[in-house]
Formats: C-alpha cells, structure tokens, sequence
C-alpha cells in the first residue's frame, strides 16, 4: 500500500456562453482522439419560429437537460489496473461501462491523495503540505495571489477569500452535499462536517474498525469558507442521508459528491474490517449504490454520473506521475507528483441521457476539467486552474447535443 504521507463569492454568475467558452470543446465522434479546445457549440436546440398563434417549446439537450451530477470518488489504482482486461471490478467494467462514456485519457494533478481532491473542487494546484496529505491540519500560510486565483505558499485550510463549487452553487441559488462514508462513526468526533482541530494532527490517517473515514478524503473540510459556515454541519455528511435524499429529485441536491470509507474507495487493502479491499470492495459499494442512484427522480429526469480515481499508484510496477491537459505549472510545487509532474493516467467513466452509451473518449481530461465541466453544466465560472487556457471540459465529444 503507498504511504499515508499524506478569490469574496462570485458575486454574480458569468453567462453560460463565458463559461463555455473557456474552455469546453466539441469532437466528431465520442470514439475520436483528442480534439484541440475549442468553443462550445450552444446546446439548446429550437425549431423554427410557427405562426404566433401557436405556443413555441424549447427543448433542453446535451449539457443543457443535465440537473444533477453524481461523483463518486475512488482511490489509488491506475487505468490498467481498474479498466483493463484482468481488472476484479466486474461490475464497473461489464454493467457501468456500457452505459456510459469511458474517459481513457483521465489523469490525476499531483500525488498523495489530497491535492487531487482539492483540485476538483477548488481548481487549487497541489502544494508541499496537501502532496503530503496534511498530516497536521495547518493554516495555508500564504504569500499572494498567483496567475489564476492560485494561492501562493503551503498549507492545509485554505482562507474564505478561496472559493469552492460548493460555494458557486450556494452562491447560485442550487444545492450540494458531501456524503462521506463513516463520517458520523466516531464515538469522540463530530457526525457531520468532522475535522481536526486547527494545528491538530489527522488521527483518520489510519482506517479504524467500524469507522473507516479519512478527513483527507472529504475535500471540503479544508476551506474556511465551509467549515466556518453552518452549512458544513447539514452539507458534509454521512453516506447513510443519501438513500433518503435520493427519494425525490427535489431534495437530491444538484451536485452530490460521494466518498466512501477507506475500504470501499479502494484504498486499503485488506480493510480493517476483514474485507478484501482494493477494487474487490470498490466493485462491490458501485453495485450497491449506482443502481440506486441511476433509478432515482433525480438522474432520470436529467442526472449525470461520474466515476473516477484521485490518483494512479505511486510506487510499485504501476508507478504513474504523468500529467495531461494544458495544466499550467504548479506555483507552489515543481513537480506535483512528486517524481513527476501529474497524478497518472486513472480515467473515468460518465454515465448520462446526454451521452451516447458504450463508447470510449480518448481527449485527455483531469480533475481541473471536471471542475469546469461541472461548472459548465450550471452556468458558473471557472475556478483556479479550471479557468487556465486550453483546460479541457466536456464538450460534445462526451455529450449528444
């Protein structure tokens, strides 16, 4: 197993075209190489003007009928091991890949495991302490404000004045919600918005029995603009509130951002618990809430799923520290990946009305671009490094329309 080492609020959204425009893409064929960024077509279509005496309709499609997103957050393996021929995740692989469009140019930022997920949802590059997974839960000491809203320096809680997608979304009038396996396990901690105390150490470095949570994993707790809100307490929560919330369209928030336990994401390897780990356990939480996500209101009436990893293995005959995407360099890190400038190859597979099943895409994306795609499907702007020139976000090579 690898080591443990673990901008106020947009004040007014930018138009959808703005965002677009930044850097979303088309592509001939969801089968085709990667295509050069270019702007994105508009993604409603309309018939012709009738008489004015009959009733006009405008009918969403592609990017524009996509209401809710569904990401679920894996762990640590690399697009061999998870997508090829002898990967143990049959369920991924032999149900979910048909139905959707496998991404097999998805790359992690940077290595450990934080920097990955705080790049997703903040478009803030990697830096030595989040490379390190913050074992001790430190400020972000900071010297500026870099090209691209990057924050210069190091540390772990970044400052309100930095942004998430979460924030845009509250800012926006649309919801979002973490739910975090084993979260609430703790007999000592917190149920929701669980943390360590500034300047304290992590003690969720190591999976516990009965309670497998990793801080490091649940990206939003490393943002004042969260966990000083009261929102962290009702929007950072266990996995358990997702069956209920799932119930009606109305009350799935529109982006949902789903991290499992240190066991089922894959990470560990066997678990504490006596499980397998590894992709065995992974395979087995995707078949027991995939379906239940893909048959809510919420997906069917206009639902998009996302599966994918935070980083490739860093040690070992998988070793991957390759990057893609037009990144720009890391301000605060030489080499993001440590003994190279990425996270590795560990696609991702997006499931959706919008996007035509069983198909392969081979443009190269990374967590910045999901940052933008998902911006980009509701009408905000792009953050840190997702906002960067040439940044890929999904374009009609992963929609229909």
């Amino acid at each position: 197993m690898r080591r443990l080492a673990i901008l106020g609020v947009v004040g007014a959204l930018a138009a959808v075209a703005a965002c677009s425009s930044s850097g979303s893409h088309s592509s001939s064929s969801a089968t085709t190489a990667a295509a050069t960024p270019t702007t994105a077509a508009a993604e409603t279509t309309q018939a012709p003007s009738p008489p004015a005496s009959v009733a006009t309709t405008t009918t969403a499609v592609g990017r524009s009928a996509i209401s809710h997103v569904f990401v679920i957050m894996l762990e640590n393996k690399s697009y061999d091991q998870t997508w090829g021929t002898a990967s143990p995740a049959t369920y991924l692989n032999q149900t979910l890949v048909p139905k959707g469009v496998l991404l097999s140019n998805y790359y992690g930022v940077g290595h450990a495991s934080l920097d990955n997920y705080i790049a997703q949802i903040s478009g803030q590059a990697p830096n030595p302490k989040t490379q390190g997974d913050c074992t001790t839960y430190v400020p972000f000491v900071s010297t500026g404000t870099g090209a691209y809203g990057q924050l210069l320096g190091s540390g772990c809680v970044f400052p309100s004045s930095v942004m998430t997608v979460a924030d845009q979304l509250t800012a926006a009038g649309k919801t979002w919600k973490a739910y975090e396996e084993d979260i609430g396990n703790s007999a000592t901690e917190p149920k929701t918005c669980r943390h360590p105390a500034i300047g304290s150490a992590d003690p969720t470095l190591l999976a516990r029995k009965g309670d497998e949570y990793a801080t490091r994993h649940d990206p939003f707790v490393y943002f004042h603009s969260i966990i000083d809100s009261p929102a962290c307490n009702t929007e950072v929560v266990g996995l358990d509130q997702l069956t209920t919330d799932l119930g009606s369209a109305a009350a799935t928030p529109n982006l949902v951002y789903i991290t499992p336990n240190l066991c089922h994401d894959g990470h560990d390897a066997p678990c504490v618990d006596g499980e397998p780990g590894g992709l065995v356990s992974s395979d087995r939480f995707l078949s027991t809430w995939v379906p239940q996500i893909l048959a809510s209101p919420a997906f069917t009436s206009g639902g998009m799923l996302v599966v994918t990893f935070d980083e490739a293995e860093v040690g070992g005959t998988d070793a991957d520290s390759t990057s893609c995407c037009n990144a720009p360099p890391d301000p605060n890190s030489a080499q993001p990946g440590n003994n190279g400038p990425g996270g590795g190859r560990v696609g991702a597979l997006v499931i959706s009305a919008a996007s035509k099943p069983g198909t392969t895409d081979a443009t190269a994306y990374n967590h910045y671009g999901l940052l933008c795609s998902v911006e980009d499907v509701f009408g905000l702007s792009h953050l840190g490094f997702a906002g960067a020139p040439g940044q890929s976000c999904f374009g009609t090579d992963v929609y229909n329309g």
